[in-house]
């Protein structure tokens, strides 16, 4: 089988990434009707449905899941290889950040750099392995955990305790039972294999950590991780930015103990500031999210 659904997939990924249609359509400057309608035309034509649809919203299947992890790798992949090949703007700023901090967090003050900086090109690269900043195309990268990196220079940028999440399920058992026999019970979730954010939580906690790989679940796309906590596919470290979850109760903290050294930090290559448009950038983020300035 030949396939020829390229478009509808880039439509499905937006919607996917947003998890609504709505946002999809104004995103593409198309009607929800239409978006609706070309995601149906690509799950008829894989013949396996890519999303649930809910009274009140849209989440991944699984096979949705799975692919969207490919397909949105492959964006990736196809926008550094066009950057890499064309002639870009020695003015353009190129920001690694994964979509869950651009969208809760970026998206709202974004327009006040433009205003402020009209002669920086600002290109957000969407990234879900912040690992590794060589070969990545970006000046600067935001990246969420503890900051003991020692393969970049790192600042800090806001601080934001992680602390266990789940579904209504997970909460009203680890209410019956207590936290320490739930977790028995329940798949944790992380973004990589090696992180250590859970095997840290523990010992903040003062529980015994001894995991086998059948109790976790790697999910590297955080607003893959929040939805499949929504789906109760587990439970996850999460942070402040999914508050809107929590007050509409898709989402509920499970325990007051948190990670309090884990934030978000500026991640950059050695020199990085030599470049005056990332050091702007830097200030004008540490300003914005009131923390100090470079």
């Amino acid at each position: 089988m030949r396939f020829q659904y390229y478009d509808n997939l880039r439509i499905f990924n937006l919607a996917a990434e947003q998890n609504s249609f709505s946002a999809a359509a104004a995103a593409l400057n198309m009607t929800k009707g239409a978006v609706s309608y070309q995601i149906k035309t690509l799950e008829a034509e894989l013949g396996f449905a890519l999303f649930y649809r809910h009274p009140n919203g849209i989440s991944l299947t699984a096979k949705g899941k799975e692919l969207l992890a490919t397909v949105h790798s492959a964006f990736m992949e196809v926008e550094r290889k066009i950057s890499q090949l064309s002639d870009v703007d020695m003015r353009t700023l190129t920001i690694g950040v994964t979509s869950y901090f651009a969208s809760r967090c970026l998206s709202p003050i974004l327009m006040k750099f433009m205003v402020s900086y009209p002669d920086i090109q600002l290109r957000l690269q969407t990234m879900i392995d912040l690992n590794k900043l060589d070969g990545q195309g970006v000046d600067l990268a935001i990246r969420w955990g503890c900051g003991d990196w020692r393969d970049m220079s790192i600042e800090p940028l806001i601080p934001c305790p992680a602390f266990p999440t789940g579904n209504r399920f997970a909460y009203d058992l680890v209410q019956n039972i207590g936290i320490k026999k739930a977790l028995s019970q329940l798949t944790l979730l992380r973004d990589r294999d090696d992180s250590d954010a859970w095997s840290h939580w523990h010992k903040i906690a003062k529980l015994d950590f001894i995991p086998s790989d059948s109790e976790m679940l790697i999910i590297p796309d955080p607003n893959v991780r929040v939805q499949a906590v929504i789906d109760g596919q587990g439970i996850a470290l999460n942070d402040a930015l999914i508050q809107d979850e929590l007050d509409n109760e898709r989402l509920f903290r499970l325990s007051d103990k948190a990670l309090d050294n884990y934030g978000y930090f500026l991640a950059f290559q050695p020199g990085a500031y030599s470049n005056p448009d990332v050091e702007a950038f830097a200030t004008w983020l540490k300003s914005e999210l009131h923390l100090g300035v470079h």
